[in-house]
């Protein structure tokens, strides 16, 4: 049978852009192309000739519950959700293809439903905004031609003129029909359910696993993570509002006082905003000292606070938190950290870091293996921890032993071997070897079990204490109760509280001497060259070695292989393999790979060769006082913050950095002490009298300094560039304006020649320690020589 052309009299033929949203109004899915109309022919043809020239794929089921011809509604609507509600039985999404308008009032007196692979795709290399073609999405388009047309009677009500029932594809079973488009639908008591989740402070892969075991399997709750995360964005934009407008206008004012501050936002196609992400120049500045090592700090929307925000963070050398930038986080898509990750590498000028910790988050991860592909990436080991006191509720609760046998297991073994056959001994004994989430971490166990990360830089100094630099930068300024306009003014006083107590370390470091614990020039050496707190790691790994034996038992060529085991516990032995001709070291706890410091194990070794001193290899600079020193990182830091004058806390930290310089010079020999303190007198002479006058600088016999404004801006006259006749008589007035415009190009000649010097020095405090670590090196190979 062959249906009727459309008759073109007092009709017209209409196709609806219509895609998945009229099916499910409760989910906002992105317009993909495969949503999109293509040209069809307006004769709906016959149904044997729907099928195309492969197999035939015919639904199985009760034929009482599929549509036929003939078949009344009391609606369109009630048409199309049967329609779809039969979709769902039999295995295939449906969408609204053509409508057909009456000419006389535009009613619609036709509606066509077909199946979601009805069609073929027209390829369009349309570019987007930004001028660049989109990538190439997956062909969805089979060209099948099962449909249920429907028209309307005089009556009002709603007749099936046409049904095709078969597919030119296979069907999709029963326990993965929810994954279709038309059949993904957030309900009422799933949006309640959300709401109380999230505002728990649990994150998608959370509250999914929730309404899973809530609603019995992954096929009944009716979406699918996506679709979750979709939601949560939305519910986030309606409760944010407009409270993101102050972060805005105070991200907008800092970038205005201070040209360095860096923000970007992120939005959608609809131009409804994302995500947000800013870096002020400190932060960058601290990039390009400690950005071997970063956290993308995630808890503070899924832990126990509410509000959407996360930090990156990594460890000065004082092993305390310092900041690298911040992100409001609205959408949670992979393509929203993608985004987030490419602003933050290109305002830290595109240099990416040795490793990146992360919450345990599936979308995270792919987000951090395309734009950091050569960065390893690990999980937070105590976020794991934690998901474990939920997923394990039952086994903690009837074994009140196992979490701290589960900590044994991945904190305290020693080889990957070793970890692998206690964890199995551990899920076998407590009969949880088919638990799915035990299955998933120990599939990702390269990503956050020690033993498999031991040998690559996260400047942790112990691996069974968790690092300050992990969910604790903000911690006690943002909390569930903190709104957007409380947060910048929190925000401003954790850096300040964070920059003080670095100040203090900094202090320590410099004006107080440890108490030294051995005769060894090693620990001396240390003392001088590492902060106070870093050298009591040291110390403390030092004075161990008093405990350890090392026996040698293997030498190949100039490497010898040494046992390493502590007096009465040779059973448990570490091996150091030691390079004499390079003075290269290795030991199989890789601490210093994981921390930067050496271990018990390879000073032990240093011990019983009579290696004094430490290698310079084995110094690292960001773990040094002189941690910020350098030209070529000044100059670095320099760019950020010339354009950042106007900053209190810059111009702050830009005179601490100055003077300390002269303390560091200052106190070699009592006459360059002397020199130093008489030139800081004068420095504090000069600037009680420019506080004097105003904030200018007096000129002082004829020869002036700059005039500068209180803010430090440069002052200029209306005379500056006027050429004065040798036959004029100037005014005093004018001597004055005279000397001004001398004194300002003498004021730059200085400021030159103060870089300048800068440079020097610190060249020159390079050549010392290069000098330094030379004589060190030809000490330990004269020893060595003797031996």
């Amino acid at each position: 049978m062959e249906f009727e052309p459309l008759s073109m009299g007092n009709e017209v033929i209409e196709f609806d852009m219509m895609g998945i949203a009229d099916d499910a109004v409760d989910i906002e899915h992105p317009v993909d192309e495969e949503d999109l109309l293509d040209s069809s022919p307006v004769t709906i043809v016959a149904a044997s000739a729907s099928a195309s020239a492969g197999e035939v794929y015919i639904p199985e089921g009760d034929t009482n519950l599929e549509p036929y011809e003939g078949m009344e509604f009391e609606s369109e609507e009630a048409a199309k959700a049967f329609y779809n509600s039969y979709a769902r039985r039999v295995g295939f999404s449906t969408r609204v293809s053509m409508s057909r308008r009456s000419r006389r009032d535009g009613a619609i007196i036709q509606r066509s439903f077909v199946c979601a692979k009805e069609g073929f795709r027209v390829d369009k290399d349309k570019p987007g905004r930004d001028g660049r073609v989109k990538r190439p999405r997956a062909e969805t388009r089979v060209g099948c031609k099962a449909m249920l047309v429907v028209k309307i009677q005089d009556s009002g009500r709603w007749v099936v003129s046409g049904f095709v029932k078969e597919h030119n594809h296979e069907l999709v079973p029963p326990d993965k029909v929810h994954c279709l488009r038309s059949h993904r639908h957030v309900s009422g008591a799933a949006k309640s359910l959300i709401d109380t989740l999230q505002g728990a402070g649990i994150g998608p892969s959370g509250i999914m696993s929730a309404l899973i075991k809530e609603y019995g399997g992954i096929s009944n709750v009716g979406f699918t993570e996506r679709d979750c995360r979709n939601y949560m964005r939305s519910s986030r934009q309606r409760t944010l509002g407009g409270d993101t407008q102050l972060l805005l206008d105070y991200l907008r004012n800092m970038q205005a006082e201070n040209p360095a501050f860096v923000y970007a936002v992120q939005g959608d196609e609809d131009q409804c905003m994302n995500n947000i992400f800013w870096a002020d120049p400190k932060a960058r500045m601290n990039y390009t000292y400690f950005g071997d090592t970063i956290t993308f700090d995630t808890t503070y929307r899924s832990n126990r606070y509410r509000l959407p925000f996360a930090p990156f963070t990594g460890v000065n050398h004082h092993g305390q938190p310092v900041l690298f930038g911040c992100a409001l986080l609205i959408n949670e898509s992979e393509a929203s950290f993608v985004w987030l990750f490419k602003t933050w590498l290109a305002a830290m000028s595109g240099s990416p870091p040795v490793s990146i910790t992360t919450d345990h988050d599936r979308v995270i991860r792919l987000a951090v293996t395309q734009v950091f592909p050569m960065t390893r990436h690990r999980f937070c080991k105590w976020h794991i921890f934690k998901e474990c006191q939920e997923k394990l509720s039952h086994v903690l609760s009837g074994h009140p032993n196992f979490e701290a046998e589960l900590h044994k297991c991945v904190n305290l073994t020693e080889s990957i071997e070793e970890f692998e056959s206690c964890w199995f001994s551990l899920i076998d004994r407590y009969y949880i070897r088919e638990h799915e989430w035990l299955q998933t971490i120990f599939s990702d166990r390269r990503q956050w079990v020690p033993v498999y990360l031991r040998d690559t830089f996260f400047a942790e100094m112990s691996i069974t204490q968790r690092s300050d630099s992990m969910n604790s930068y903000f911690d006690g300024y943002v909390n569930a109760s903190t709104t957007l306009q409380l947060f910048v003014k929190q925000y401003e006083k954790a850096l300040e509280s964070r920059y003080e107590k670095e100040v203090k370390a900094d202090y320590d470091t410099i004006n107080t001497n440890p108490f030294l614990k051995t005769p060894s020039p090693m620990e001396k050496q240390a003392a001088e060259l590492y902060t106070r707190k870093l050298f009591m790691k040291f110390q403390e790994e030092l004075v161990e070695t008093l405990t350890f034996l090392a026996t040698k038992v293997e030498d190949q060529d100039a490497i010898s292989i040494y046992r390493v085991a502590k007096f009465g516990e040779s059973h448990k032995a570490y091996s150091v393999r030691f390079n004499v001709r390079e003075m290269k070291a290795t030991c199989s706890c890789h601490m210093f790979e994981f921390s930067g410091l050496l271990c018990r194990h390879i000073l032990t070794v240093f011990r019983v060769t009579n290696v004094l001193t430490l290698p310079p290899r084995y110094v690292l600079k960001r773990w040094t006082r002189n941690a910020k020193s350098g030209v070529i990182l000044e100059e670095r830091a320099n760019d950020l913050l010339n354009s950042s004058r106007e900053s209190l806390t810059v111009r702050y930290n830009n005179l601490r950095h100055e003077a300390l310089k002269y303390v560091d010079e200052g106190v070699k020999t009592i006459d360059i002490y002397n020199v130093a303190v008489a030139a800081l007198q004068e420095a504090a002479d000069r600037v009680a009298l420019a506080k004097k006058n105003g904030g200018k600088m007096a000129t002082v016999n004829g020869s002036g300094r700059e005039e500068c404004s209180a803010h430090g801006n440069h002052s200029s006259t209306p005379f500056g560039d006027r050429q004065w006749g040798l036959e004029q008589s100037p005014s005093m007035d004018d001597q004055d304006k005279k000397i001004q415009k001398l004194s300002r190009q003498l004021e730059r000649a200085l400021q030159k020649c103060e870089v300048y010097r800068a440079n020097l020095l610190s060249v020159l405090r390079d050549i010392e320690d290069q000098k330094l670590q030379l004589s060190v090196k030809v000490q330990n190979i004269k020893l060595g020589m003797k031996d």
